[in-house]
């Protein structure tokens, strides 16, 4: 059981840390329309969207902070409140080896205190062997069990709904698959890469797998 502190919310904003592979690094997006589906506020509003690159050798610089809490309406004190939350936020993002931070709302407080309110966190799953005890805290229970038997020998598989099984080596190569097949009128039953260094143990339980799908009818 956790138990939290009930707050009052006065205003709602929306702040992201993602990685982003068009800048090749990091990236801030923020709103100050929090609260709601960002990718709506995307569509209808789209100028209320701010994005800033970070540099990786530097972090959050203080001038991006305070510009992105400016962008996303704080005012007076909660401002800097706000920038030294974006900056946290940022030093956590690294230390946990996330893949996204995601706070909505990044609010305030009657009182004046600028609060994360709600948070999505993504890992990268290459981090495991770093991030022993986050990912020790992963509920397996919620995975197919084909996922998690897959995880066992290092193969990257995710189930999909039709009955072509993808057995590829190579992220881009398996979506090219994946596309070609549904392009095509075919619908693949799964998406699975070997990945690099492959070694015959892997590919053998990756056949076994595959076989073994009840859905599947061709490989």
């Amino acid at each position: 059981v956790m138990v939290a502190e009930a707050l009052d919310i006065s205003r709602e904003t929306y702040f992201a840390i993602l990685m982003d592979r068009a800048c090749n690094g990091p990236v801030m997006v923020g709103s100050p329309q929090g609260g709601v589906d960002i990718e709506e506020v995307a569509v209808t509003s789209p100028e209320l969207i701010f994005k800033e690159e970070i540099d990786i050798f530097e972090g959050v610089k203080d001038h991006q902070a305070l510009q992105m809490a400016k962008n996303l309406g704080f005012q007076g004190p909660l401002q800097q409140q706000a920038a030294d939350q974006i900056k946290k936020l940022y030093n956590l993002f690294l230390k946990i080896d996330a893949t996204q931070v995601e706070v909505n709302p990044f609010g305030e407080t009657p009182e004046g205190q600028v609060v994360c309110f709600d948070a999505k966190i993504n890992f990268d799953d290459n981090a495991e062997f770093r991030q022993k005890e986050i990912f020790a805290m992963d509920d397996k229970s919620e995975n197919e069990p084909i996922e998690n038997e897959a995880a066992k020998y290092d193969l990257k598989y995710i189930g999909l709904d039709g009955n072509i099984a993808c057995f590829v080596n190579g992220a881009g190569l398996a979506m090219a698959t994946c596309d070609i097949i549904s392009l095509n009128g075919g619908k693949p039953a799964n998406f699975l890469d070997l990945g690099g260094g492959v070694k015959e143990a892997q590919v053998y339980q990756a056949f076994k797998l595959l076989t073994a799908d009840p859905k599947v009818k061709m490989l």
